[in-house]
Formats: structure tokens, sequence, C-alpha cells
């Protein structure tokens, strides 16, 4: 199989990106204000609501063919890291409002040249339920964005409705053979956390070479879980509850997994709408995240996650750049929400150096 290679032409920009950016900036900073306003607080314009905050290890395959062997994963050798574990909205929603979810990644102890404006040795990786971005585009978000932005001040009754009526259609679509990622945005099945694969969704470099990354459960424990389906009527935190308790006496481990880019009509770099297909070219492991069974939601430690530390693609080794319209408008749009969440609460924004800075 033939793997395409990384260059700075593979990304073309829109004359009016900025722009677009801009716009999205303004858009969810006056979301974030609306949900302040609310909830007397400032959370995170997206994943507001952590399910689980668990620490654990990044351990490099070894022997990985050169292809594999890139930036981060060209040497074997284990890191540690801390992920947290969330749900969509930018608001705190009982958990019945069920959108897609993410996952997200510091990878500690990472040495190498970083992105301009980063200068510890932390790697991010930010993942989400489904392997696209429905809205595709920057300039699609924006679009999509002001919808979103509008809901912030409806009633959790009525997004529980559409969460509802989304959730039902990919049910439809999923009969007859298809499914729609913009429905599944909106109302992810009543799963659990740990039982689910979450993906890049869009491109990042990869070396030499350029790949979309994904973690898929690996334990048989967490298989057990697939057919797990939370009662929406019996906790609003069901899933927290769900993944705090299965934690506190099972280790849980994801495989890491890079689909590297084979063909540029297939596998866009500027659209993240588009699914690389696994028939072109098949997710393969670069390595294991695990984590040993441990309590996932001390006070200390969901103070520290929620409130002072931040995850962003612009975290980054320069050999793992993101790629594409949406990476980029999240280079910005990432560090300007921060800000405004942090100086609302009067709180300092932590980029922990070193592991046991991680509450326990």
């Amino acid at each position: 199989m033939a793997y395409l290679r990384y260059s700075p032409d593979i990304e073309q920009l829109a004359d009016d990106e900025q722009q677009t950016i801009d716009g999205i900036i303004q858009g969810m900073t006056q979301q974030s204000e609306k949900v302040e306003a609310r909830e007397h607080h400032a959370v995170r314009a997206s994943h507001a609501k952590s399910t689980a905050l668990v620490t654990g290890t990044l351990t490099i395959a070894d022997d990985l063919p050169t292809e594999l062997a890139q930036g981060l994963f060209a040497t074997p050798r284990t890191h540690p890291v801390a992920v947290r574990f969330a749900q969509g909205p930018g608001e705190t929603l009982g958990d019945r409002v069920s959108t897609h979810r993410g996952m997200a990644i510091k990878v500690f102890d990472v040495p190498g040249e970083k992105l301009p404006g980063h200068d510890t040795d932390l790697q991010d990786f930010v993942l989400a339920t489904g392997p696209t971005f429905p809205s595709g585009t920057a300039a699609g978000f924006l679009r999509d964005g002001t919808v979103i932005g509008k809901s912030a001040g409806m009633p959790e009754l009525v997004k529980s409705a559409v969460s509802s009526t989304a959730r039902n259609l990919n049910r439809l679509l999923h009969a007859v053979g298809t499914e729609s990622a913009m429905a599944d945005f909106f109302g992810h099945p009543y799963a659990h956390p740990l039982a689910e694969p979450y993906f890049s969704q869009a491109p990042i470099r990869w070396g030499v070479h350029v790949a979309k990354l994904a973690a898929f459960p690996a334990t048989p424990a967490q298989a057990d879980l697939r057919n797990w389906r939370l009662d929406p009527h019996a906790d609003e935190d069901g899933f927290r509850h769900a993944a705090v308790t299965f934690l506190a006496e099972n280790e849980v481990a994801f495989d890491i997994r890079a689909q590297l880019w084979t063909d540029a009509v297939t596998q866009p770099i500027e659209d993240a709408s588009i699914e690389w297909k696994e028939s072109e070219s098949p997710y393969r492991t670069v390595g294991r995240i695990s984590f040993p069974a441990q309590h996932a939601y001390s006070a200390a430690r969901q103070h520290f996650f929620d409130e002072q530390m931040t995850f962003r693609p612009a975290h980054s080794l320069a050999e793992h750049r993101p790629l594409g319209s949406v990476m980029r408008a999240r280079l910005q749009v990432y560090r300007v929400l921060s800000e405004f969440r942090h100086r609302e609460n009067g709180i300092a924004a932590v980029d922990p150096a070193r592991i046991d800075d991680v509450p326990a």
C-alpha cells in the first residue's frame, strides 16, 4: 500500500478563513456567556460535563513499521497520561440529553519540536465519538454553530426531545444500512462511555505522513459493556456514575490506532465530514493507553481537570500538527475560549509539566 507524504501544500486555506474563524469565536463566546449567566459559572464551550477523570500510561508498540513509527510513536517507551471523558454539550445538562462524547488525552514526557506557542513536553489528542466531524469545514461549523448557539437558551426538556428525535432517526437509518453523523452528534445512543471508540475525526500530520487517530476499547470487561444502556430517567448523572463505578474495580484500556492517508481524492484533508474508508486504509495499532483501577472523580481531581487544566490540539509536536480547515480553526478557538472561561471564573489555567501534578 502506498502512503502519501506530508508537505505544507496539502492544506488549502480559504480566502476568508480568518473571518470565518473570527465568526466561530464570536458565536461560541456568546454561547458561553449565555450558559454562564444561567449556570453562574463559565464552563467549557464544548464537552463541559465530565464523566471520568483518569490517569494511566500510553505504551508505544514495539517494532512498528516505518510508516507508523513517526513522531511520538517513533520510539517504543511508556508515557504517563491524563485523560478526561466528557459529554458533548457546552453546558451542564442531565444525561437524558445524550449527544456525542469526548475523550481528551494529555501525554507527558514528550520531547521534540512543538508548534509555535507551545513549549511544554506535552502532546494532547482531542477525540470524539464518530469517525467524522459533521460540519466538515470551519465554514460549515460557523453555519451549524449558529443553530447550536441559539439552542443554548432552550429548556432542557426541548433539548432532550431534539436528542431523542435525532437518536430515533439514526435507528431508522441504521435499519436500512446507513447513519447520519449529524443525527449522532445531537442524539448519541445511551451507551457506556468506556465501551465506545473515539476518533480524531480530522487528520493530523504523522511525521512524514498524514493520519487520523482513534482509540478503541481493548479489554474483555469493556467488551461486556457493549449492550449496556443508561436509563435516562433513573439518573441524571448516570454516565458518570457508571464510568466511575466501573473504574473503581476494573482496569480499562484503549488501543490507539492510526489510519494513514493513501488517497488525496477519497480522503480529503480539508473536509472532515468525509469518512476515510477502512477498506482503503485500515486503522492500525500503534500503542495502548491503560488505566489501573482508580477513584476517577475525587473533588480535587474534578477541580483540576474541569477548572484548571486545558486540552488543546495546539499542544502538539510539530510532527503531529493538526491539519485541515476544522483543525486550523481549533488552534485558535480553543485558546480564546479557554482564556474566556478562566478569566470569568478567576481561576488560572494550568498546563501541568508532570503527571505528579495531577491530584489523586
